[in-house]
């Protein structure tokens, strides 16, 4: 009996030492990496200077999505019109054609004119909406839109999603394509519209014809939008691996996972944004990541306070992020050293843009701050908003509220 307890006991501080080994291992993995100055870190290609025809024509600016470009527009600002959603609007609006166009949650698209606010026209899909629209100049400008279920239902099927292309002019429908669940924001490139959905999907469909050119199946949901560079698009799923796919062919480049967690993993929700041939993109895990394009090694990851669910804006070597921990991140883009952070005094869930060097973003307790993207100092902040606050026309601020869309200047 007791040759037989020792052994027991054996067994068990056996067991006891590999679980042990298992979290120290898992710990040790999952710390911060701090990157190369040099490694994969292209100093000529600058973030926020694309160039487009049209203003604001997609979410985070351009196809990089890097939110981030030069205007002379600074706080502090005053209204000179605002116009309400009949629902939450959680994504920024597109600019093009001299009008804003924006969906609310209660499914409908809005085309409303950026001088003086008056609606130009308004499509109801009768389906969830939970994407900012893109504008392409096809057949002299058209608005793409990603949609979630019909209404009324109230099960969620990943199957049952659409892209709709509609005239900037009109509002009339060009095409109707049928995908997956999308809460995707639109990439337009090459003639082309990118989206991801719930069914794990990742499509390629042509801008004229809404005809689907590839696809790509991933082993969770692809919720964040695309980004592209080169010939390369990249989609984050929740399935914790970022794809790098070739843009003409859907074929997969590389996959990268995020680092691993004590149990499970992490999930991408942000979209990409991709800036000095890396790729920047923040998981539920907390963590801010930066892989290599060509690669998809990782090259650092920094650890905030929990979730990050909104994309980054990308500026000037920074990388700025807003975390559910309260605070927002300005980490160096080489190495993802911390250069600064401001604690806004609420959960940070939507993305950040920097215009003329100031990043906006909001808290889910209803305040938009303005801080200095160098420093990290406030330079102006409003009672109200909730997810990705600001775009711009280059002379004036279009301020995303929780069910409305404003107009400021100095």
């Amino acid at each position: 009996m007791k040759r037989a307890a020792a052994l027991a006991s054996l067994v068990l501080l056996a067991g006891i030492g590999t679980v042990a080994a298992f979290v120290a291992r898992r710990i040790d993995a999952g710390r911060d990496v701090i990157g190369s100055s040099t490694a994969e870190f292209t100093t000529t290609s600058r973030a926020g200077t694309a160039r487009d025809p049209e203003p604001w024509p997609m979410f985070g600016h351009d196809r990089s999505r890097t939110a981030a470009v030069a205007a002379p527009v600074r706080p502090p600002l005053k209204r000179v019109w605002i116009v309400g959603g009949r629902s939450l609007i959680e994504f920024p609006p597109a600019l093009a054609y001299g009008r804003l166009y924006y969906g609310d949650g209660g499914g409908r698209v809005y085309a409303v004119s950026a001088q003086t606010g008056a609606r130009a026209w308004r499509y109801d899909a009768h389906r969830g909406v939970a994407a900012a629209p893109a504008v392409g100049p096809y057949a002299h400008g058209t608005v793409y839109e990603a949609f979630l279920n019909r209404f009324p239902s109230r099960a969620k099927d990943p199957t049952d999603g659409a892209v709709v292309a509609l005239a900037a002019g009109t509002g009339r429908v060009r095409w109707i394509a049928h995908v997956g669940a999308s809460e995707t924001s639109p990439l337009l490139f090459d003639g082309r519209v990118y989206v991801g959905g719930w069914d794990g999907v990742v499509y390629a469909l042509d801008a004229r014809t809404g005809r689907r050119v590839w696809t790509f199946r991933t082993r969770g949901a692809v919720k964040g939008g695309l980004a592209a560079a080169g010939s390369t698009v990249y989609a984050g799923s929740y399935d914790g691996h970022l794809y790098a796919l070739d843009a003409a062919s859907g074929r997969l480049v590389w996959r990268a996972a995020g680092q691993p967690r004590l149990f499970g993993h992490g999930a991408f929700y942000a979209t990409p944004a991709v800036a000095y041939g890396r790729v920047y993109v923040g998981s539920t895990d907390g963590r801010m990541y930066s892989f290599g394009a060509r690669s998809g090694r990782l090259r650092w990851s920094r650890h905030t306070g929990g979730y990050v669910y909104g994309s980054a804006a990308v500026w000037d070597d920074l990388v700025l992020v807003g975390s559910y921990d309260h605070d927002l991140y300005a980490f160096d883009a080489a190495t993802g050293r911390l250069r600064w952070r401001f604690d806004a005094g609420g959960p940070i869930s939507g993305s950040t843009t920097v215009i003329g060097g100031v990043a906006w973003f909001a808290t889910l307790h209803g305040r938009t701050y303005a801080v200095a993207a160098r420093s990290g100092h406030v330079l102006w902040s409003v009672a109200q908003g909730r997810y990705a606050p600001a775009v711009t026309d280059g002379t004036a601020l279009f301020l995303v509220g929780y069910s409305s869309v404003e107009r400021l200047r100095r």
